[in-house]
């Protein structure tokens, strides 16, 4: 009874890895809204990484972390890098490319807790009297992240905090410029 229990585990478990890897190589998550102010203004907001605490929806997870700020003062070659508790890891961003108002594409290297390397990318444009801003994270699916798809959805836990994150940025926007 044992053995057929253990065969029938294997079998499952097999079943589970093959399927696994028939996953898409490839993932990507997607938000986006329309925020009551201008191009220019939520786009300065995103490409300083001075700005990121005030609207970041990671930035509360841990008020310890560790924060370093190099390179570029904002725009290309801006550098955010981060080390702080389970919930925040440790990473860095650098800003690749940053077409003011309207797009800005950037290197997100997680370190810990787990090693990924993913691209994201903001884009603003005019929507009547606001800006419609798109965030999207785009990135590689090894073997381990298939396996990690089925069990949860990165569009639903990246998602929920990239909705979080345009609402903050939302409400920065509105705020008087200082």
């Amino acid at each position: 009874m044992l053995k057929k229990i253990a065969l029938a585990l294997v079998v499952v478990i097999a079943a589970i890895l093959a399927y696994a890897a028939t996953r898409p190589d490839t993932f990507r998550v997607e938000r986006s809204t329309t925020i009551p102010a201008t191009p220019e203004r939520v786009f300065g907001l995103v490409s300083d990484f001075h700005n990121w605490p005030s609207w970041s929806p990671w930035e509360k997870l841990d008020p310890a972390m560790k924060r370093s700020l190099s390179g570029a003062e904002s725009g290309q070659g801006a550098v955010y890098a981060w080390e702080g508790n389970d919930k925040v890891g440790q990473g860095r961003m650098e800003i690749l490319e940053a077409t003011s108002p309207s797009k800005l594409r950037i290197q997100l290297d997680f370190l810990k807790p787990f090693e990924s390397h993913n691209s994201t990318e903001f884009t603003f444009a005019p929507d009547g009297e606001g800006t419609r801003v798109t965030w999207a994270m785009t990135g590689n699916n090894n073997y381990i992240g298939k396996v990690m798809t089925l069990f949860f959805d990165m569009d639903k836990m990246v998602g929920k905090d990239f909705e979080t994150g345009l609402q903050n940025l939302g409400a920065e926007a509105q705020k008087p410029a200082a």
